[in-house]
């Protein structure tokens, strides 16, 4: 009973230092040494010049990221990739990246879809990380960008119930400190 009571005045301790934040100010919730997302958070990619609502999403081994326009091509007998992205300002840009693989992902109706893989910087809250994200049309998805779990791993607890629990571009303001 005594823990019973101990966890619930925890939680409604925590529940009031979220909820009692003065407007204009932001919390962020950690749980130990890892970060609380919401299972949708904005996102920057590369060298924050594009950003993004993004899902979060545990089942997902790796990030994928809405192109359209994608080709591969080589230079200098190495493959690169060419693709234009739009992320959620309107903000449209081209872009060459070297080609880290070629995955092979299945999709929902269980068939092998070949997709380019290039290693790209992801800010969510006060972590940046590059990691491997993969291109393919999402256009037809609530979310142009879905960050999988080798983003998400040591770093983030994943809130299912909760949205933007992180402030857009936390990480460059911790890298300033």
């Amino acid at each position: 009973m005594k823990t019973i009571k101990r966890v619930c005045g925890l939680l409604i301790t925590a529940l009031l230092i979220v909820v009692g934040e003065p407007a204009g100010t932001f919390q962020m919730a950690v749980a130990g040494d890892k970060v609380v997302a919401g299972y949708i958070e904005k996102v920057t990619l590369g060298q924050k010049v594009l950003v993004f609502k993004a899902k979060l999403d545990t089942g997902a081994r790796h990030s994928s990221l809405n192109a359209t326009d994608i080709q591969m091509f080589e230079r200098k007998g190495v493959s690169w990739v060419r693709f234009i992205v739009t992320d959620s300002k309107g903000k449209t840009m081209r872009m060459e990246k070297k080609a880290f693989r070629v995955a092979g992902i299945k999709t929902r109706d269980e068939t092998l879809q070949e997709r380019p893989v290039i290693m790209l910087l992801i800010c969510l809250g006060p972590v940046q990380k590059e990691v491997e994200v993969n291109l393919v049309d999402r256009s037809f998805f609530n979310y142009q960008v879905l960050i999988g779990r080798s983003f998400l791993k040591g770093s983030f607890l994943v809130d299912s119930g909760a949205k933007f629990l992180n402030k857009l571009n936390a990480c460059t303001e911790r890298a300033d400190e």
